[in-house]
Order: C-alpha cells, then sequence, then structure tokens
C-alpha cells in the first residue's frame, strides 16, 4: 500500500457501504423469517399432491433457506467489511502520529511510489530560516521512524489484501444464490484461509518425511476446520486432488511411511474421518478452482496412485468419502466414470470379487471399519447413503445396456444387488463381513426415501417421486423373486424395513388387487382410502406378502414395518373418521366397510410380518424371539417423538389439511395410544418361552393384531365423537380376522421357500 494512498484516504465510501450493508443485513432478517413462517412452515402444512408434492413444496423449502443464507452471507460481507474499516481508519491515524513525531525531530516522510518510501531531513541547517534551529535527530530516530511507518503500511496492507482474499473467496464458494459461510469478523475468515495454506503445505510433504508433530497438527486442523467452507475449498485446492491421493496412498503404505505408521496408526481413522469431511465440505463449493478439483479427481479416479503398483484413485478417494455430505453432482459423476471402470476390469461385472480383492501386499486403504477398503464401491457407497439425491440417480442409471444377452438394460441397482461377486472381506478375527452390501442397503434407503439412511422423515422429507417410487418397486420385486437375496443377508434388514415402513400406502394398496387405473372409479377409491402425497410405488400383490415374509425374519426388518403399521392405521382410523374430512377425499364405502378394509390389509401386513417372524425363531435359523421384542422395544422412544405424522411413513401419508392439521392433535391421541399397547405388550409376547407349536403362535400374532387394530378404531371413534363407538371394535375385528387369512394363503404361495407350517 502506498503511503500516501492511507495517509490522503477518504473512507466516506467505505463508510456508506458498511451502512448500505448493515440496513440489507436487517432487510434480509426480516425476509428470513418472514420466508420460514409465511413460506415453509406454511408449505409443510398445506395440501399437497401431485408433482406439487414433488416439486413446489420442495422448491419452497429451498428457497426460505436461500433467504436465510442471503442473511447469513450479508451478515459476514457487513462485519469483514466494518472490521477492515475500521483498521484501516486506525492505521491511518497511527500514520498521521507517526509523521508529526517525526516532524518534531525534523524528518519528514516523503511517498516516492510502488509502496515505497523515504524518511529524510525536513530543513536542513544552512538552510533553515534565520533565527531557527530545526530540532536534532540521529541515525536511530530515522531507523525508529522508518521501521514505525513500514509496519503500520504493512499492517495496512495486510488488511486490505486479507478483506479483498475473504470477500472474493466468500462470492465464489456459491455460482448461483448463496453461500452459508458464516464468520463474526474478517480475521477469523482470513486465519481460516491461512490455516488451509499451512495444513495443505504439511500435506504435499512426502509421507516418509512427515513427522508425528506434523501429523497432529494435521489432523487438529482438519478436525477443528473440516465444516469451515473457505477453509476447505482453499485447503483441496491447494492440495490438489494427486497430491490429495497420494498423501492418504502414501501415509497407508508401510514402506513410504513406516516410522509414521508405528507412531501414530491407532490414529488414522481420526485423520481419515476429518480429511473426509473436509474435502466433503469442500466439494459443495462452486469456485472455479473447485470445480477443476472434482474433474480432475473423476479423471484420475483409474490411473495409479503412487506409481504403477500403487492403487487406483478410485480406491483411494472412495476411502475419503465415507465420511461427510459429498456435492449431489460431483458423487454422481464420479459414480458413473467409477461404474465405467468396473466394467472394464471386471468383465461387466463377472469377476469383480477379484478386480477388487485385497492382496497381503495392498496398503489398507481404510481405517474406518474392518474392510480393507480395495473395493472402491464400499466407500462410494457409504457416500450415497447421505445423498439421497445423488443415491437415486446412480441407483437407477444403466449399468449394462438392453442388447446382447439383455432384453431390457440392467440398472445399476440390478447389477449390484442380485448380480455383482463381492470382494471377500474378513475382520481381524477372520470372520466374513459384507461392509459393502450393508453399505449398498444404506444407499438403496436413501434412494428410495430422499433422506439420509439411518434418519427418519421430517415435514421437510419431499414425497416419493417417481424415481424413488419405481425404486421401490424394484426392490420389492428383486426381493420376491429370490428371498435368499435379504434372508441371507440380514445385515440389510434395518434399511430394507426402513424403506419399506415408509411405503406403507403403497404396500396396503398393493394388497387390495386393484389395478392403477386413472381412469377407473375403483382405483380413486383406493386411492382415497390409502392417500398418497406424491407417486405412488406399483408393486404386484404376491411380491408384496413374498417381500414382507421376507423382511419379517429379522428383528430389525420387522420392527420398523410393524411399529410403522400399527402407527399407520392409527393414523387411517382417524383420518376417515373425521367428520371434516372433504367429501372427495373419503372412501366411498360405509364406515363399516372401511373400517373393516384398513383393518383387513393391515392385518395382512401384520400377518406377514408375523410368518416371517415365525420363520426366523422356529425354522432354521433359530432367531432368539427376544431380539424381535427388543427391536420393537426401540422404537419406543423414536416414536414419542414423532406419533402423529406417520411413524415411519412420513410425509407419504400427510396428504391433506386434515391430515396435517392432526399432526399434533387427535392423531398423536390416538397413535400414542395404540403404539403405547403395542410397547407394552412386548414383554409379555416372547413366543419361545411359551413352548408353543407353529398353529399356536400364529393365533397368538392374531390376537395381538386384533387387539390392536380395535384400539386404533376404538380410540379414533372416541376422539371424533362417533356414533359408531359401539361398533368399530367389532369391525376392527372381522376386518383383521381376514387379513390374517389373507396373510395365510400368502404364505401357502410360498411353502417351498419356508421351514415352518403356516396356518
Amino acid at each position: 500500500m502506498d503511503l500516501d494512498a492511507l495517509r490522503f484516504a477518504n473512507f466516506k465510501l467505505l463508510d456508506d457501504a458498511v451502512e448500505d450493508w448493515g440496513h440489507i443485513v436487517s432487510n434480509l432478517k426480516d425476509l428470513a423469517e418472514d420466508a420460514e413462517k409465511g413460506l415453509h412452515q406454511a408449505a409443510n402444512k398445506a395440501d399437497w399432491a401431485g408433482e406439487n408434492s414433488q416439486v413446489t413444496k420442495e422448491f419452497i423449502g429451498k428457497t426460505a433457506g436461500e433467504f436465510q443464507d442471503a442473511h447469513t452471507q450479508a451478515q459476514t460481507i457487513h462485519n469483514i467489511l466494518s472490521d477492515t474499516a475500521g483498521e484501516l481508519k486506525s492505521y491511518q491515524k497511527q500514520l498521521a502520529g507517526a509523521i508529526e513525531r517525526g516532524l518534531k525531530k525534523n524528518l519528514t516522510v516523503m511517498d516516492t511510489g510502488k509502496g515505497t518510501f523515504t524518511v529524510t531531513m525536513n530543513v536542513h541547517p544552512d538552510r533553515a530560516a534565520s533565527g531557527y534551529t530545526p530540532p536534532e535527530h540521529d541515525e536511530h530516530d530515522v531507523t525508529a521512524l522508518r521501521d514505525e511507518v513500514e509496519k503500520i503500511l504493512r499492517n495496512a496492507t495486510e488488511s486490505d489484501n486479507s478483506a479483498k482474499t475473504v470477500l472474493t473467496a466468500l462470492v465464489d464458494q456459491t455460482q448461483y444464490g448463496f453461500s452459508d459461510a458464516n464468520y463474526k469478523d474478517r480475521d477469523s475468515a482470513d486465519a481460516a484461509i491461512k490455516e488451509a495454506d499451512k495444513l495443505a503445505a504439511l500435506a504435499k510433504k512426502d509421507p516418509e518425511k512427515l513427522t508425528p508433530a506434523e501429523f497432529d497438527k494435521l489432523n487438529a486442523g482438519l478436525k477443528k476446520y473440516a465444516a469451515d467452507p473457505l477453509f476447505a475449498e482453499r485447503f483441496a485446492t491447494d492440495l490438489g486432488p494427486k497430491k490429495t491421493l497420494e498423501f492418504w496412498a502414501g501415509i497407508n503404505d508401510p514402506h513410504k511411511a513406516a516410522e509414521l505408521g508405528q507412531a501414530r496408526v491407532d490414529q488414522y481413522d481420526d485423520l481419515q474421518r476429518n480429511l473426509g469431511l473436509t474435502l466433503a465440505t469442500a466439494s459443495q463449493s462452486d469456485s472455479t478452482a473447485m470445480t477443476e478439483w472434482k474433474g480432475k479427481m473423476i479423471a484420475l479416479g483409474d490411473q495409479p496412485v503412487g506409481g504403477q503398483t500403487g492403487p487406483m484413485g478410485f480406491q483411494v478417494m472412495s476411502n475419503l468419502m465415507r465420511a461427510g455430505d459429498y456435492d449431489d453432482q460431483f458423487l454422481k459423476s464420479y459414480g458413473t466414470a467409477l461404474m465405467a471402470t468396473e466394467r472394464k476390469l471386471t468383465g461387466n461385472g463377472e469377476h469383480a470379487n477379484m478386480a477388487w480383492q485385497h492382496m497381503g501386499v495392498d496398503p489398507w486403504l481404510n481405517r474406518m471399519g474392518d474392510d480393507s477398503g480395495d473395493d472402491p464401491l464400499t466407500g462410494y457407497l457409504k457416500a450415497l447413503s447421505a445423498s439421497p439425491d445423488a443415491a437415486t440417480d446412480f441407483l437407477n442409471e444403466e449399468y449394462l445396456p438392453k442388447g446382447g444377452d439383455h432384453k431390457e438394460a440392467v440398472s445399476n441397482f440390478s447389477y449390484l444387488f442380485e448380480d455383482r461377486e463381492w470382494p471377500k472381506e474378513t475382520d481381524l478375527k477372520g470372520n466374513d463381513i459384507h461392509p459393502g452390501q450393508n453399505n449398498l442397503a444404506m444407499a438403496i434407503e436413501a434412494a428410495t426415501t430422499g433422506h439420509p439412511a439411518g434418519e427418519l422423515p421430517t415435514a421437510d422429507t419431499p414425497a416419493h417421486n417417481d424415481q424413488q417410487a419405481k425404486l421401490m418397486a424394484s426392490v420389492v420385486a428383486s426381493i420376491s423373486d429370490d428371498p435368499d437375496r435379504l434372508t441371507k443377508n440380514g445385515y440389510m434388514s434395518d434399511s430394507i424395513g426402513q424403506m419399506a415402513s415408509e411405503y406403507l400406502p403403497d404396500i396396503n394398496r398393493a394388497t387390495t388387487d386393484v389395478k392403477p387405473d386413472p381412469d377407473s372409479a375403483d382405483w380413486k377409491q383406493i386411492e382415497n382410502l390409502f392417500p398418497v402425497a406424491g407417486s405412488s410405488a406399483q408393486m404386484d400383490h404376491a411380491d408384496v406378502s413374498r417381500f414382507l415374509i421376507a423382511v419379517g425374519q429379522n428383528p430389525e426388518g420387522y420392527s420398523a414395518v410393524e411399529v410403522g403399521q400399527k402407527n399407520y392405521m392409527a393414523n387411517l382410523m382417524d383420518y376417515h373418521m373425521n367428520p371434516d374430512l372433504p367429501e372427495d377425499q373419503r372412501y366411498g364405502q360405509s364406515m363399516e366397510n372401511t373400517i373393516k378394509e384398513i383393518s383387513r390389509r393391515s392385518a395382512e401386513v401384520g400377518g406377514c410380518l408375523a410368518i416371517g417372524r415365525q420363520e426366523a425363531v422356529l425354522g432354521p435359523a433359530k432367531e432368539a424371539d427376544e431380539a424381535y421384542n427388543h427391536a420393537v422395544s426401540q422404537w419406543q422412544n423414536a416414536a414419542s417423538g414423532i406419533v402423529g405424522t406417520g411413524i415411519g411413513v412420513g410425509t407419504s401419508f400427510i396428504a391433506s389439511p386434515i391430515a396435517g392439521a392432526a399432526v399434533g392433535g387427535v392423531a398423536g391421541t390416538v397413535s400414542g395410544a395404540v403404539l403405547g399397547e403395542l410397547f407394552n405388550g412386548v414383554e409379555g409376547s416372547n413366543l419361545e418361552d411359551k413352548g408353543l407349536t407353529s398353529a399356536e403362535l400364529w393365533e397368538d400374532s392374531r390376537e395381538r393384531n386384533i387387539a390392536l387394530a380395535q384400539k386404533a378404531a376404538t380410540e379414533a371413534a372416541k376422539a371424533h365423537h362417533s356414533p359408531y363407538a359401539g361398533q368399530v371394535g367389532e369391525w376392527a375385528r372381522y376386518g383383521t380376522q381376514d387379513g390374517f387369512n389373507d396373510a395365510s394363503t400368502d404364505g401357502r404361495r410360498m411353502a417351498d421357500d419356508l421351514q415352518t407350517e403356516i396356518s
């Protein structure tokens, strides 16, 4: 910074900018609050159907979020400008003071351009006016003044440059819209960027030269700043994609980093997590540098890292994807390229177990679990489990096109779920483990439900769209075609069960055997009986039955659907007994037939689950029945927080203002009563301890389902002061009995697949 530029600077324009941004912050705060209350919250309570439920509602939610991001970004810009203005004014004042003190010693400071200046004598004694004796000074005074002015200019330059760097980085974060990066002042944002530069320099070092102390500094820094957008983008782009891969592969290579490994290998899992989280945050940036980073990383996927014998880029990067929320478009492009490499190396998938099989000489690329990390799909699928949109896109994408031996195109889902020969993995005890398939199940869960795996739907979860529903139908059909795909891979059941619990309206519709036809009056009645906001998964009745029986053979899968279905039944009873329900949304039958039909369809679902449970407890697997009770009871805490929204059903049930308004009211009362009885009855339903026959076990399940259906019907009738309060219990009993008879018929169709007798 030139001396005169600071000395004579007029800060009015900067002050005006600070003031203007202050007004913008205040106005955007009001707009953000209005958008949240007037748009977002209102949208969650509105009556959505069809395309509106899939597009408009989600768009409104994102728009409201943009207002909040705009306020956040404006606040950060205001903070940075305000800090910079205050500092520059302070440096201007310091400069004026230094120059004034210099004049008292007959020294003047002159700007010589391009950031340079001189300190010279102000008035030479020989040229002093008559009678005037200039103040004396020595060489120390000259040096001191020079150093003081130099420091002031250096600090002012740093203040000005850091503000420019931070503001540019902030604006570059998003190509469209606003960034949610939030900094209380310029110094904190600047510190993040500088720390990124320092840590990237450490990660660029040769692995064998990285000391344990430097490892600790890098690990601690990444942990602290992993969620910081400016830090993450700067770190990733400073390091670059090639060096990122070489760093992680290098420190895991015992030949390159033996000393570091001996000292810090027990902390490699933390570093893998922190590095992955940082890169995930960075991937959300739309800066030019980060866009290039993502493209180059994908291009390096099929190239060896660190020499021709090193692991492939996909193998290394996929292990860094096990933590964090990566950018959807990056994941989609990465997945397409990864599957192209899979086809090339495995002969269209026939030898995946050989192409990615861990060999004794291979470095251990994964430190966050028991698997080696050699199979790149394992880590990639874990990333998809946190990114629903990318997961839906990837799993529906073609793996093999139509032609040759394939009458239809083979999707990534079909290939991975049905055909792929997965590389063998074992834990440290030599036991077989299946991390890739387990992560696949979680990715499918995210892809079909629209929310990250392991979470429950919220009011913001969009209704199912066509692609999600299509994939869910494929899952049901695939498991029906070969139940062993699930029953012999029980670790998938928690995800599959959760998916099923969120498609209960679709499942109940399928059990009616009414063919989906928009021109059919019968189908219109089924749509009213089991309302769905969004796209409905078109499933075959027999497929649904076989699917549910397979899900029921695992405690976690069973419990998710069992609890969800009982709560869904309670919601439906409340919904259809509500006298305020508009006529065009009513099931066109008497209340008696309505209650019987709801009970019957719910009982068929419950009966199929009961067959699966019976098969697991009494069949060859000998699953402990106590595990079922425990799994059901585990839902109690979750259910208590979301009763009334359709636990495990989410937004697909909330299809009208009536249902939406009921979330905090009557529906909560009805659902709470039903689930309370379900949970209270868990302890007394240990089937093993009773020593019953399969027929007696079937009867025990039927009686418990009857009791719960009667509870739902009578509580709903009481809540709405229904004139049928004295009759609904019997209607529910009749319907449940019919439903269990239907399930029994379903079970007999699967007789060849089952070991136990179906009543």
